[in-house]
Protein backbone atom coordinates (compact mmCIF):
# COMPACT_ATOMS: atom_id res chain seq x y z
CA UNK A 1 0.00 0.00 0.00
CA UNK A 2 1.21 3.19 -0.51
CA UNK A 3 1.74 5.95 2.36
CA UNK A 4 -0.68 8.31 0.53
CA UNK A 5 -3.30 5.55 0.15
CA UNK A 6 -7.03 7.06 1.82
CA UNK A 7 -5.29 10.73 1.38
CA UNK A 8 -6.42 12.58 -1.74
CA UNK A 9 -3.26 13.00 -3.39
CA UNK A 10 -2.66 15.88 -5.11
CA UNK A 11 -2.32 16.53 -9.53
CA UNK A 12 1.23 16.20 -10.57
CA UNK A 13 3.30 19.48 -11.42
CA UNK A 14 4.40 17.44 -14.83
CA UNK A 15 3.73 20.03 -17.52
CA UNK A 16 4.73 17.61 -20.65
CA UNK A 17 8.11 19.74 -20.88
CA UNK A 18 10.48 16.26 -19.79
CA UNK A 19 13.66 17.64 -20.23
CA UNK A 20 16.26 17.49 -17.14
CA UNK A 21 19.08 20.51 -17.12
CA UNK A 22 22.66 18.80 -17.18
CA UNK A 23 24.09 21.18 -14.87
CA UNK A 24 21.14 21.51 -12.20
CA UNK A 25 19.67 17.81 -12.68
CA UNK A 26 16.37 19.81 -12.49
CA UNK A 27 13.45 19.22 -14.99
CA UNK A 28 12.82 22.89 -17.12
CA UNK A 29 9.57 21.82 -17.15
CA UNK A 30 8.55 21.14 -13.40
CA UNK A 31 11.94 21.92 -11.86
CA UNK A 32 12.04 18.49 -9.98
CA UNK A 33 15.03 16.46 -9.79
CA UNK A 34 14.68 12.85 -11.19
CA UNK A 35 14.07 11.56 -8.06
CA UNK A 36 11.53 13.53 -6.75
CA UNK A 37 9.61 12.62 -10.20
CA UNK A 38 10.17 9.11 -9.44
CA UNK A 39 8.92 9.46 -5.50
CA UNK A 40 6.13 11.37 -6.48
CA UNK A 41 3.24 8.67 -6.52
CA UNK A 42 4.80 7.17 -3.43
CA UNK A 43 4.96 10.28 -1.53
CA UNK A 44 1.98 11.54 1.36
CA UNK A 45 -0.19 14.47 0.26
CA UNK A 46 1.65 16.27 3.06
CA UNK A 47 5.23 15.93 1.38
CA UNK A 48 3.53 16.67 -2.06
CA UNK A 49 2.43 19.73 -1.31
CA UNK A 50 5.56 20.73 0.49
CA UNK A 51 7.23 20.22 -2.42
CA UNK A 52 5.24 21.74 -4.56
CA UNK A 53 5.94 25.27 -2.39
CA UNK A 54 9.70 24.77 -2.58
CA UNK A 55 9.10 23.91 -7.31
CA UNK A 56 7.73 27.58 -6.64
CA UNK A 57 10.81 28.64 -5.07
CA UNK A 58 12.78 26.98 -7.70
CA UNK A 59 10.80 28.56 -10.27
CA UNK A 60 10.89 31.78 -8.84
CA UNK A 61 14.58 31.97 -8.32
CA UNK A 62 15.21 30.32 -12.10
CA UNK A 63 12.86 32.74 -13.89
CA UNK A 64 12.12 35.98 -11.50
CA UNK A 65 8.41 35.18 -11.48
CA UNK A 66 6.61 34.62 -8.35
CA UNK A 67 2.92 33.48 -7.85
CA UNK A 68 0.84 33.79 -5.41
CA UNK A 69 -0.02 30.51 -3.35
CA UNK A 70 -2.60 28.39 -4.60
CA UNK A 71 -6.36 28.49 -2.98
CA UNK A 72 -5.40 24.88 -1.89
CA UNK A 73 -2.64 25.60 0.00
CA UNK A 74 -4.73 28.68 2.06
CA UNK A 75 -7.61 26.06 3.19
Amino acid sequence: MSENQGMTALPSPCISVCQLDPVSGQCLGCYRTSAEIAAWRSMSAEAQGELLEALRQRRAEATGVTRRPTRRRRA
